[in-house]
């Protein structure tokens, strides 16, 4: 029987793969899908998405629903890393979302 965060695993790979550049590897209890050798998401346990975004960018998007800063450990990562809740990622739509933040704001840090 899978495990909340499998199953995310397997929806988000799903979606990534279309794009023939996205490496999956486990880190940190994390299956992260990274772009150009950086994290670009992460399926946790539980089935929280971890995602990485411009910091500004994240501050803003903390004030949505079921969005928090990430916690990793004891450690509360700055806010370029959200953790996004299973409840909120219950439609491929929700999660095609979070995937094209990531997307978007991994493009931007690029140039």
């Amino acid at each position: 029987m899978d495990v909340p965060g499998d199953e995310l695993a397997d929806r988000v790979r799903a979606m990534l793969t279309l794009d023939g550049e996205i490496e999956e590897k486990r880190m940190f209890g994390t299956r992260a899908f990274l772009l150009d050798g950086h994290i670009l998401v992460g399926a946790r346990k539980g089935g929280v998405l971890l995602v990485r975004v411009d910091e500004e960018h994240g501050a803003v998007l903390t004030t949505r629903p079921g969005v928090a800063t990430a916690v990793m450990g004891s450690r509360t990562m700055g806010t370029g890393w959200l953790d996004v809740a299973s409840e909120v990622l219950a439609s491929d739509d929700e999660l095609a979302f979070w995937l094209d933040v990531a997307r978007e704001d991994a493009a931007a840090r690029e140039h």
